[in-house]
């Protein structure tokens, strides 16, 4: 095997550690906001009935992952890829210091809500700039059949799982020991910190995120950052105007008007895409990511149980003394991460090598695995719930063993499902449809957070986990059966 199909440019470990400490900041905050939401009033938190918390859980994670389809149309005409990553930077790390300012402020009920809402409006918008535009910036970097691409992505990966083993050690035992504004203001500086990493590591990445129609530049201009600046107070005059018009209309209007734009959003989608895309070769490829996008909402609903309902096992149904300490119920969020760390180079080199032999499994066959091992790991949490009926607290390794079953089901999807939009989608439209990719998280996300009461309405009695085993092996029952159909319509896209 040759050096050149196992080096990889030096813009992937910029954008690695940028990725690390923005998964810090964002997963810190995670560890914490079902707890958060969850805890007395006495002791610092809302004292949300547990239906109440997951459903905000639910809403947020879910509108995270949908404002990227507006951040990547904005970096695909208008900003580029790394003005966007410096706007979305910013206004996260205002988003977790409003929300440690929400703590702060606690004895005045009205203050404190609206600086929580307020930093999680600063957190959706500037995930939206940020989280598809770094991901695409690393597809740049290698062509569409280049061997080294799904490597890149894992490695990548492995970014976004090293900030995310780190939070909730860091942010999760400071919110939930010390005081939340703690724990959430250590997700802060995280932010910050990615973005003073990649101002410095800017021109390593090979001119590559520019805005467009500017080629061959190693960095931006001192201009560039006061548009910057004009998008950061732009995005901070939208959320304050929202949250101010929330309180002053009905319900009932501000869910329609809700309606609307979402209506007008896919419709814009709709035709963006429609324009961007030409050929049948173009068009057969894009069929395929929105396949590829109803196993991801498969995978997702089921995955983010981790925030939500495991995070509320490991709180109240899980023995978490060790000796004398008692362990931080967020705490438990890392091994997902640390499994990954462990876990992602292997599988970058296992992926490589059988690329050289020609027996690397397509992207389908890949979804398909990945989605059993959901279904495995739910398997396991099925049989931890039984054991947790009753008061007496269940060993934690029932939570190490899912969260280690469902690491192996994520490194199959996840990070390859990165890589095949950048290979699938047509050139004009790569940011947008990576926003399309993660607005299937966005209704994965909030179907997590609604799931416990949605089953409760229909199938009552029945246990969540034994349904979400059904549904993720259907999923992969259904992903091997497509890997046929899927491998035409990507028209040779491996």
């Amino acid at each position: 095997m040759s050096t050149s199909k196992i080096t990889h440019p030096r813009g992937l470990y910029s954008l690695f550690f940028t990725e690390m400490w923005e998964r810090f900041s964002y997963y810190g905050m995670r560890a914490l906001l079902v707890l958060y939401l969850t805890t007395e009033y006495a002791q610092g938190g809302f004292g949300l009935e547990r239906a109440s918390a997951l459903e905000i859980y639910g809403i947020f994670t879910g509108l995270v992952y949908l404002t990227p389809i507006v951040g990547g149309m904005l970096a695909d005409k208008l900003l580029g890829q790394r003005k966007a990553i410096y706007t979305g930077g910013v206004l996260m790390a205002m988003g977790q210091f409003s929300l440690a300012a929400s703590h702060v402020f606690m004895n005045d009920e009205t203050q404190r809500t609206f600086l929580f809402y307020l930093g999680l409006g600063l957190l959706m918008m500037g995930n939206g700039f940020f989280k598809p535009n770094i991901s695409t910036i690393v597809g740049t970097l290698y062509s569409d059949n280049d061997p080294r691409k799904d490597s890149a992505f894992t490695i990548f990966y492995m970014g976004i799982n090293l900030g995310a083993f780190l939070a909730p050690i860091i942010c999760g035992t400071l919110g939930e020991q010390v005081g939340w504004s703690y724990g959430f203001g250590a997700a802060g500086i995280g932010m910050l910190l990615a973005c003073i990493w990649f101002y410095f590591e800017e021109n390593k990445l090979e001119g590559q995120g520019m805005p467009p129609g500017r080629i061959g530049e190693k960095r931006l201009k001192g201009k560039d950052f006061i548009n910057v600046l004009a998008y950061i107070i732009g995005s901070i005059v939208f959320v304050y105007g929202f949250l101010i018009l929330q309180d002053s209309i009905s319900e009932n209007l501000m869910s329609t008007l809700i309606k609307i734009v979402a209506a007008l959003g896919v419709l814009a989608l709709g035709y963006i895409i429609y324009k961007g895309t030409n050929g049948n070769e173009e068009w057969s490829r894009v069929s395929a990511i929105f396949i590829f996008s109803i196993a991801n909402i498969f995978f997702w609903s089921g995955f983010e149980q981790a925030g939500g309902t495991f995070n509320l096992f490991a709180a109240d149904e899980t023995n978490r003394m060790i000796g004398e300490t008692e362990v931080a119920a967020s705490l438990f969020q890392s091994i997902n991460a640390l499994a990954i760390f462990i876990f992602a180079p292997l599988l970058a080199s296992f992926w490589v090598a059988l690329a050289t032999r020609n027996r690397n499994p397509s992207t389908p066959a890949k979804f398909g695995w990945g989605l059993t091992f959901l279904a495995l790991g739910f398997v396991v949490m099925s049989l931890a719930s039984f054991a947790a009926e009753g008061e007496a607290l269940v060993s934690p390794m029932w939570l190490v063993g899912v969260y280690v079953i469902h690491t192996f089901g994520e490194l199959c999807l996840s990070p390859i499902g990165l890589s095949m939009i950048t290979k699938l989608a047509p050139p004009k439209i790569v940011s947008v449809m990576m926003g399309l990719w993660f607005a299937s998280m966005a209704l994965a996300n909030y179907m997590a957070g609604i799931m416990e009461s949605l089953l409760e309405g229909i199938f009552p009695g029945m246990n969540l986990f034994v349904f979400l085993t059904i549904t993720a092996g259907t999923g992969a029952l259904m992903m091997f059966a497509l890997t046929p159909v899927l491998k035409k319509l990507m028209k040779g896209i491996h």
